[in-house]
């Protein structure tokens, strides 16, 4: 088999690539996802994949396997599915499934911004908040399968105007992802103004984004202070913002354990849909 198809599989859009046995892109595609609808999300997925024929199939999922279940989606109606059973039944062939954000750090550290970086923590900012980390090339799942899952953690040093804390759908409250995500960019901005606006909107506005920065400036140096990376590598659509990429690293100074902070940020090479790529390469074709 010559080709790698590589599934992205978002909570807004679902994403295929297909690559030749040279890596070169012989096909892309995006929809939307059916948001809520498990059946209808196999049926997308399979829709995508016939229009590109054969090929190893490799899936970005914004969540993790369990026993042969998906856990820790923010795509709840992913949660507690087979989804690797479900889609290889659906394709006719077999599937491997990896986080999404797992999938998107081994892009952008095998050819991408963390090319030659030992330790590379890539980031998620979309409809959720996730992480995958990549050492010397090799990704790390964790005896858990949640590496890199810093999304779930609450927001460090919250001060009163983070206060109350939101609801996440994990049950939780005041989770990173409630702030970070897209959705949560639109919500603070709602909260704080009463106008609500989508997140390409509300990053227009000043306050609203030098809130999202500080939060981020926080999330991301408790990262550095225990995995202290190289290069963390934004994707998701809000890694679009280009002022983050200034704005954070001089935020974070003052939350990082360290006379010095020698960790760069960085836009993803290979755009904010980068770990479609990586789902492709789940599988070696020879």
């Amino acid at each position: 088999m010559s080709v790698r198809i590589g599934i992205d599989l978002g909570g807004t859009k679902i994403e295929a690539l297909a690559l030749d046995r040279a890596d070169r892109e012989i096909f892309r595609k995006r929809v939307p996802t059916p948001r809520g609808d498990y059946q209808a999300t196999i049926s997308a997925v399979k829709g995508l994949v016939s229009e590109i024929g054969e090929g190893t199939v490799g899936v970005g999922i914004p969540g993790a396997e369990s026993r042969g279940l998906i856990k820790n989606a923010n795509s709840t109606w992913l949660i507690g599915r087979p989804l690797a059973k479900d889609l290889e039944a659906a394709l006719g062939r077999p599937v491997r499934l990896e986080n999404d954000a797992n999938c998107f750090a081994l892009s952008e550290a095998a050819d991408g911004a963390g090319k030659g970086a030992a330790v590379v923590f890539g980031v998620i900012l979309g409809t959720g908040v996730g992480g995958g980390i990549v050492v010397e090339g090799k990704v790390i799942r964790g005896a858990n399968a949640i590496a890199g899952e810093w999304g779930h953690n609450p927001l460090p040093a919250p001060t009163a105007v983070d206060l109350p804390h939101p609801d996440c759908y994990c049950g939780r409250k005041g989770c990173i992802e409630t702030w970070l995500s897209g959705p949560g960019l639109s919500n603070d901005h709602e909260r704080m103004t009463g106008e609500r606006l989508a997140p390409e909107l509300a990053v227009l506005r000043e306050e609203t984004v030098r809130r999202y920065e500080e939060r981020l400036a926080k999330s991301l140096a408790s990262v550095i202070n225990v995995l202290d990376p190289d290069v963390i590598v934004l994707g998701g659509g809000m890694s679009n913002v280009a002022r983050l990429y200034t704005e954070v690293p001089r935020l974070w100074a003052r939350h990082v354990f360290s006379d010095r902070v020698a960790t760069r940020l960085l836009a993803p090479a290979h755009g904010d849909s980068s770990g479609v790529r990586g789902a492709a390469w789940l599988w070696d074709v020879t």
